[in-house]
C-alpha cells in the first residue's frame, strides 16, 4: 500500500511543480504583451492553470505526503524531513504569491515587470533541487 500512496504522492509533486514552473513563465509572457486579446487569454490561461491544475495537484501532494507520514511515522523524527516540510511550507507561500498575481492580472492592476518574473519563475527550481536532495540524500 505504501508503494501506491508514494507513487500517487509523486505524480502529484510532479503535477504541482509543472504548474508552479509554467505559470511564472505566462507571467513573463502577460507582463510583456500590449494588447488586449493576449491579455484576456493570458487571463484565462492562468486562471485555468492555477485552479484546475495547480490546486487540485497541490491538495493531492498534502493528502498523500501526509497519509506517508502516517504510514511511516519515524520519518517526521528526522531532520531532513523537517528541512523538507519547511520547504513545502516555503513553497506553499509561493504558490499563494502565484495566485495573488493571477488575480491581479486579471483585475489589469500588474505593475511588476517581465524581468520580475523571470526571476521569480526561479523559486521553485531551488526548491525542488533542495527537497529532491534531502529526500534522496538524507544528509541528516
Amino acid at each position: 500500500m505504501l508503494l501506491w500512496i508514494k507513487a500517487l504522492h509523486i505524480v502529484s509533486v510532479v503535477c504541482w511543480f509543472a504548474g508552479l514552473f509554467y505559470l511564472p513563465r505566462l507571467f513573463v509572457y502577460h507582463a510583456q504583451s500590449e494588447d488586449k486579446i493576449s491579455q484576456d487569454r493570458f487571463v484565462i490561461m492562468e486562471r485555468k492553470l492555477y485552479r484546475g491544475i495547480m490546486g487540485p495537484a497541490m491538495i493531492a501532494t498534502f493528502v498523500f505526503g501526509i497519509w506517508m507520514l502516517s504510514l511511516v511515522p519515524g520519518y517526521f523524527s528526522q531532520g531532513w524531513m523537517h528541512a523538507k516540510l519547511t520547504l513545502v511550507v516555503l513553497l506553499t507561500g509561493y504558490h499563494h504569491m502565484c495566485g495573488a498575481n493571477v488575480k491581479r492580472f486579471a483585475r489589469g492592476e500588474n505593475t511588476r515587470s517581465h524581468t520580475y518574473f523571470r526571476w521569480f519563475n526561479e523559486v521553485p527550481v531551488v526548491i525542488l533541487l533542495a527537497i529532491v536532495i534531502l529526500v534522496v540524500v538524507k544528509p541528516f
